[in-house]
């Protein structure tokens, strides 16, 4: 693998990610870009081919946080700085892991000294580094919430704070932010996406003509990696000339009245929370303007910036699709746009120039629903309008098409008792890094949250015997003592969904749906991870297999058909295995396992006694159950309570999900927990 980094310009099509990269790079206070695709589509290979483009920066010598010789921080850890001396240095990227800790990511204080000696020793971290180039964060949505918290405070205010009892360091972090996802691993909460400032869908070319380029390309940078940069050498250096022209012009840039009525109007038709989008366009379009070598904002130019800044805006939830109305943005323009211009129509293309990024217009694709969707973007075949034909039946006959969930409702919270340790979340009581102070131990590697009066209290019997003199402690590292925390952890919710025939009644089953999508929802906002096991005809599937995507696991659930015999003992069985599976790999994650059916057992020998010994695998190891009963009719046979004692858990009717009913099941969860453990 060669470290030679693949030509900015040599990227085949991907027109909207390189004109939104090169936007920043002119004007990095338009605030980054998050960078949305499936897997294999240049994400990373564009972004990391961007700072070979950018200009070089002037550094003070020796500074860690590289001041600017003409105006240093004057809070610098490394001040004050004398004027005059100046080096040069090429401009960097900085990749931030997603396993990265708090330390690695805002820096270490040295706490030993800070105690002892009053000494602010200070490690840099990452942000540091990145000061005045690129911070890129690959797969963004796996990184911790509390880490994205601070990388975007940091990004927004220009500086980064290092807080350890009492004892602080600040210093400057100005960069160009760069994110990239793959929303089928999970999406970011809709107020993270609106802290970065433009975003961008990726998708790769259905055109052979394309796919064949750039297998082309990627195969001659690997054979000749020196080689191939030599051949995209003069393409470079234009486009580099290109952005330092346009950060010389952006200055001079007027961004009119006509233009911000535009903005004002966009943001408002559209419904974007806050202030936020406004502000973004606005940088955009004079971005726009500079990269197109104008001294005006044209109207093309807010409506590239409208396409490229409002789509993740008007994401209010993970079954949100994000996009955009492009005949109602053409309207809005329109109607409050600068009645003088002699061509009110919007041109789509932001810069008629030569080719070359930006130069072919840069227009997201249609991320909006297709033709023929319905309001919530689901094809009508998964609604209950034009249905499909029936998919081939597991069980025979009695296979019916999907049916469309009812509305989600709120609901509380469910969890697992106990104290766990697993990733952060908001579910089930957890030791974490982040949370109230419990009590302290004896660090286990590096310091990361000091407990003072513990630290002190295993010092102070030493100091005769150390010499002390004076006022100040005299601390070893044998005394400092870590704060241990509680907090909350997200866990594995897997839903065991009965799809057999019982369940097949058209409004039964919309409510059944309706109330997993409820606790979906629950479970994207706690930050779980969520599975999908179904069970219809003579086996189970696993319909979606443990992920943090719940919207990938809604739209499983939308498509989800009914019919044929109920093998409750295989959806149990299926369930046991994926569990089995997910403990292997994340040991820490615990889970909770909602099983919906009505607890009818059919078909082969002796059913009902089978899902009972496969229920009680469940319970022998402890695992937290809650069956959501939704047996209906004048007579009712119970079964899903047995199952739920089976379980070693607890049963609630369909009604009872909803609202206030909630509150007596989670008491009912964690006193059988409780009891558990006794």
């Amino acid at each position: 693998m060669t470290s030679t980094p693949f030509p900015f310009t040599a990227v085949v099509g991907q027109d909207d990610l390189r004109l939104a990269l090169l936007l920043n790079a002119v004007s990095p206070a338009v605030g980054g870009v998050l960078v949305r695709g499936e897997k294999g589509t240049a994400k990373s290979t564009a972004v990391r081919a961007l700072s070979a483009l950018l200009p070089a920066v002037a550094v003070v010598p020796g500074c860690r946080f590289s001041c600017s010789p003409e105006s240093p921080d004057p809070g610098c850890p490394d001040g004050p700085h004398e004027p005059g001396t100046a080096t040069e240095r090429p401009s960097r990227m900085v990749e931030l892991p997603v396993g990265a800790s708090e330390d690695r990511l805002v820096g270490a204080l040295d706490i030993e000294r800070a105690l002892a000696e009053g000494v602010k020793a200070f490690e840099p971290g990452l942000l540091a580094d990145a000061h005045r180039g690129i911070l890129y964060v690959d797969e963004v949505n796996l990184l911790h919430d509390h880490l994205v918290d601070l990388l975007l405070d940091a990004a927004a205010m220009g500086a980064s704070y290092v807080e350890r009892e009492g004892v602080s360091v600040r210093h400057a972090s100005k960069f160009l932010l760069v994110g990239t996802m793959n929303p089928e691993e999970g999406e970011l909460r809709p107020q993270l996406l609106d802290r970065f400032g433009l975003t961008v869908e990726v998708s790769a070319s259905r055109e052979p003509d394309q796919r064949v380029e750039v297998v082309r390309r990627r195969l001659a940078h690997d054979d000749d990696p020196a080689g191939f940069v030599a051949r995209w050498a003069d393409e470079e250096a234009a486009v580099r000339a290109r952005i330092v022209a346009a950060r010389e012009l952006l200055p001079s840039v007027t961004l009119g009245d006509a233009a911000l009525r535009q903005i004002a109007a966009t943001c408002a038709a559209f419904e974007v929370d806050g202030m936020r989008a406004d502000i973004v366009m606005a940088r955009t379009a004079t971005a726009l303007a500079a990269w197109a070598g104008r001294t005006d904002v044209l109207a093309e130019d807010v409506r590239q910036a409208a396409l490229l800044a409002l789509p993740h805006r008007r994401r209010r939830n993970p079954f949100d699709a994000p996009g955009l109305d492009e005949d109602k943005l053409d309207e809005t323009l329109e109607e409050f746009g600068d009645q003088g211009d002699d061509d009110p129509d919007p041109d789509p293309d932001p810069d008629p120039g030569p080719e070359g990024p930006g130069g072919g217009g840069g227009r997201p694709p249609e991320e909006g629903p297709q033709p023929g969707a319905d309001d919530a973007g689901v094809p009508p075949e998964a609604g209950t309008g034009e249905e499909p034909a029936p998919a081939p039946a597991q069980g025979g006959a009695g296979e019916r098409s999907a049916v469309r969930a009812a509305e989600p409702f709120r609901t509380k919270v469910l969890s697992v008792p106990g104290l766990g340790e697993g990733a952060a979340g908001r579910r089930s009581r957890a030791r974490t890094e982040h949370g109230r102070t419990t009590g302290a131990r004896r660090p286990r590697g590096a310091l990361t949250k000091l407990h003072l009066a513990a630290t002190v209290q295993a010092a102070a019997p030493h100091q005769r015997e150390r010499g002390r003199a004076g006022r100040g402690l005299v601390v070893r590292r044998d005394d400092l003592r870590q704060a241990t925390r509680e907090g909350r952890e997200g866990n594995l919710v897997l839903f065991v969904v009965d799809a057999s025939g019982s369940m097949a009644a058209r409004q039964r089953m919309s409510a059944v749906k309706g109330a997993v999508l409820s606790l979906l929802l629950d479970a994207y906002q706690r930050r779980d991870k969520v599975g999908l096991v179904t069970f219809r005809g003579s086996a189970a599937d696993v319909a979606l297999p443990p992920t943090s995507s719940v919207d990938a696991a809604a739209a499983r659930l939308e498509s989800l058909p009914t019919g044929g015999r109920t093998p409750l003992a295989a959806g149990l069985l299926k369930a046991h295995e994926v569990l089995r599976v997910e403990r292997l790999r994340d040991p820490a994650r615990r889970a909770l396992v909602v099983v919906v059916t009505d607890g009818r057992a059919t078909g082969g020998v002796e059913p009902v006694a089978l899902a009972g010994r496969a229920a009680r695998l469940f319970a022998a190891e402890g695992t937290a159950s809650v069956v959501v009963d939704c047996e209906s009719g004048p007579i009712r046979l119970g079964l899903a309570g047995q199952l739920a004692g089976e379980l070693g858990g607890t049963a609630v009717t369909l009604d009872e999900l909803r609202a206030d009913s909630i509150a007596g099941l989670v008491k009912d969860v964690r006193e059988t927990g409780s009891r558990r453990a006794a």
